[in-house]
């Protein structure tokens, strides 16, 4: 479901005045200001005002808030089992429960905002959502922005490659520009906008270039033409794997996670941790980033991985023990 003009219910705390837009102002009155009672788009303080306008009206509705993850709701009918799970983005409202759950919940959200029933989900934030119902499953594809971000590049006629990165190849600072002519080579490359665009594949339902875009993110102050070329490559390999998709429901195998490292970079030593987690055969969450301290072997490379997959291990705990099992206290690391 969707808030009509969600900021504009929210109430302001402070006193904050604006000017009148233009044409609207009476002869006589065009140097008054408006004295603004409700949140506006723009400003500074509407999101807020916004989380804890809806926040209190789901409060009211009787559903508790997650202690791990503030923008999800659950209704729990005397303390029983869990009929309804909200989960908010701004303004659009995720609704998973039992069918008499979801519609006393449409109900009663519409006594408390103007509401569009955007009826069953196959988009969210540029997300393709597939439910099989028979198959039990569900899918997760960004197969539509992928093609955005090749056509975006100009990369629609490349050929498709079938690994992110090169085999063996090495990133380096030394394939930064040093002088003003490859300053100049590289100034009007768009580097830095297809690093966010992969970026935002990579956070979405692309866990398998999560470990390149890290690579490539290190050289965003400075690109070299190498870096350019790999983060081209990255873009090719999407395109040829456009209908991969995050599928849920095809294994029954619960909550397992898994740790790995790739230990000392030959330019600054650090390592770089990674972790999946995933419920019956879908990841829900995942990271590769690059180590604060410098390990001095691979085993211990390895316990730095495993404890920061340890601390999110943790977190999906008491996410899960919040919507979904309270009596969840142990999987597979």
């Amino acid at each position: 479901m969707d808030v009509k003009g969600a900021y504009l219910n929210a109430e302001l705390e402070e006193d904050i005045f604006m000017k009148q837009p233009p044409g609207q102002a009476e002869r006589g009155r065009e140097h008054w200001v408006c004295h603004l009672r409700h949140a506006i788009y723009g400003l500074k303080q509407s999101g807020r005002q916004w989380f804890k306008k809806i926040s209190a009206a789901l409060d009211e509705m009787g559903l508790s808030r997650s202690l791990v993850d503030h923008c999800v709701f659950y209704l729990d009918e005397d303390n029983d089992s869990i009929t309804l799970i909200i989960a908010l983005s701004v303004d659009d409202t995720t609704i998973a429960g039992t069918n008499s759950a979801v519609l006393w919940f449409k109900t009663e959200i519409s006594k408390h905002f103007e509401m569009t029933d955007l009826g069953e989900m196959h988009w969210i934030l540029g997300i393709e959502v597939c439910r099989d119902r028979a198959a039990r499953t569900l899918s997760l594809s960004q197969r539509a922005y992928i093609d955005g971000i090749v056509a975006r590049f100009n990369l629609e006629d490349a050929k498709p490659l079938s690994t992110p990165l090169e085999p063996g190849a090495i990133l380096s600072i030394r394939q930064c520009p040093s002088t003003p002519r490859e300053f100049e080579d590289m100034r009007n490359v768009p580097y830095r906008e297809a690093i966010g665009s992969l970026m935002y594949a990579a956070l979405g339902t692309r866990p398998d270039i999560a470990f390149a875009v890290t690579a490539l993110s290190q050289f965003m102050q400075n690109p070299g033409r190498a870096h350019w070329e790999a983060a081209k490559r990255v873009l090719r390999y999407l395109k040829g794997t456009r209908e991969r998709w995050l599928t849920y429901g095809r294994t029954r195998d619960g909550v397992e996670g898994f740790s790995d490292a790739d230990w000392g970079s030959s330019e600054h030593r650090h390592s770089i941790s990674g972790y999946v987690f995933l419920i019956d055969g879908g990841a829900v969450s995942w990271s590769a980033k690059k180590q604060p301290v410098i390990a001095l072997s691979s085993t211990e490379a390895e316990y730095i991985a495993l404890t920061h997959a340890a601390k999110e291990a943790i977190w999906v705990r008491y996410l899960l023990a919040d919507i979904l099992d309270p009596d969840i206290n142990k999987f597979a690391l």
